[in-house]
């Protein structure tokens, strides 16, 4: 690999290691200062990878309650401040692009916080509001389900529609997106200085917030649908409006999105689970996972009693499943299956075929990058955590990317979008 020199800054848009030390940490953010493999994440490889910029997700499942989702998403807000005030010297606490550009030139790493899902707001424009004055930069409007306001990707509106038969491409076959109350949403994101973050949204919420932002929009961790027709992947439809928009694509790692391979084997393996009599024929066939909901600690508890807690109720789902309700002669038929066809790894390459996908459709000050590390349980080869971002990007100056193109995609496109949405932030009265 011929390596840029020196090595370039990447803000990588989509990391959920906040959710992870709920789950595996009880909210300790105790020694990542130092390599932690039970993550793919830690202050040592986001240097090693070259990260200058972080956008931690304070993400948490759509399926919750939202006024559980609220208080949930508080708590992932809390545990990103109290990682930016344990690292001081490591990590620059970041709100605006300003901040960005400083902490690239300290040679530190910028800390931003961006919420997954508007369950997360539960309804309420104070809500959101309240949000961005913690600290969050931009919110994807949906999860993998649908809400009150807005179509997701992977929710019961486009698994209706595929029922039903509908045309369009997966993730696109339902007409409902943005209701009144979304596009007010989008709105007061508008007025706040907030991004409107569009994956896991279907098709139509996103041509319906793309044509009512008054700024660029940014998907923090897509891919390309041409490549792999994943429902959360972006349409050729969409393609031209991010264009026309001058919005971001920030392309992801996640294998599924990734690989066609694997999505087939995905959903070959959900075709066998009917047959076995696990699953019902009548519904659609699932491509995401169900979320286990992990403790946080109590008054008075600490982090340690929590993980181990956490640890001995960990639920460890499989994609679109989990083997509870099976039989036992059913789970051996799964099991034989799955011995007989490995499921297929992702690739480094399978990524690079994303990013030139993107690239010929919406140009290379179009495009970004949105690694979703320790939001998905593997990993393609040759990405396996934070420390791999430069072989990604000594791979594209392979292939003839030039090193005004790998700053691009590795952070200028999205501060470009970052400073959109701020210039155009205004001081009118907040709305209820």
């Amino acid at each position: 690999m011929s390596a840029p020199t020196p090595p370039i800054p990447v803000l990588d848009c989509h990391n959920d290691l906040p959710f992870a030390l709920r789950d595996r940490a009880g909210y300790s953010v105790d020694g990542l200062d130092r390599r932690r493999e039970e993550f793919h994440t830690d202050l040592v490889r986001l240097r090693e990878g070259g990260v200058g910029a972080q956008f931690w997700s304070a993400w948490v499942p759509s399926s919750i309650p939202q006024e559980d989702a609220v208080v949930a998403t508080l708590q992932q807000i809390d545990a990103i401040h109290r990682l930016e005030a344990a690292y001081p010297d490591a990590l620059h606490v970041a709100r605006t692009s300003g901040d960005i550009e400083s902490a690239l030139a300290a040679g530190s790493i910028a800390s931003l916080i961006g919420l997954e899902g508007g369950q997360s707001i539960a309804n309420s424009l104070a809500v959101l509001r309240q949000m961005f004055h913690l600290g969050a930069r931009y919110m994807t409007l949906t999860h993998n389900d649908d809400l009150d306001w807005a179509t997701a990707a992977t929710g019961a509106h486009e698994a209706q529609a595929e029922v039903d038969g509908l045309p369009g491409a997966p993730g696109g076959r339902s007409p409902r997106g943005l209701t009144d109350e979304g596009l007010a949403v989008v709105a007061e994101m508008n007025r706040l200085g907030m991004i409107v973050d569009l994956s896991h949204t279907n098709e139509q919420t996103q041509m319906d917030a793309l044509a009512a932002s008054r700024v660029p929009t940014l998907f923090t961790h897509s891919s390309v649908q041409s490549v792999n027709p994943h429902p959360r992947n972006v349409t050729d439809r969409v393609l031209e409006r991010i264009a026309a928009t001058d919005s971001v694509l920030g392309l992801t790692f996640v294998p599924a999105f990734v690989s066609p391979e694997l999505l087939e084997w995905t959903q070959e393996r959900a075709r066998v689970r009917i047959d076995l009599g696990i699953d019902d024929p009548t519904q659609p066939l699932r491509l995401t996972r169900p979320y286990h909901m992990p403790r946080a600690p109590r008054p008075g508890q600490s982090c340690e009693e929590v993980r181990v807690d956490n640890l001995q109720n960990h639920v460890d789902y499989a994609y679109g499943d989990s083997e509870a309700e099976a039989s036992p002669s059913a789970a051996a038929g799964l099991a034989a299956w799955e011995e007989a066809h490995p499921q297929p790894r992702a690739t480094l390459d399978q990524v690079v075929a994303h990013l030139e996908a993107a690239r010929e459709a919406v140009g290379i000050t179009r495009i970004g990058l949105g690694g979703d590390y320790d939001g998905t349980s593997t990993l393609p080869d040759g990405l396996g955590d934070v420390s791999r971002y430069q072989d990604l990007l000594h791979t594209l100056s392979d292939r003839g990317w030039s090193r005004d193109d790998l700053e691009a995609v590795a952070h200028r496109n999205v501060l470009r979008v970052m400073r959109a949405v701020e210039d155009g932030a205004d001081a009118q009265p907040e709305v209820d």
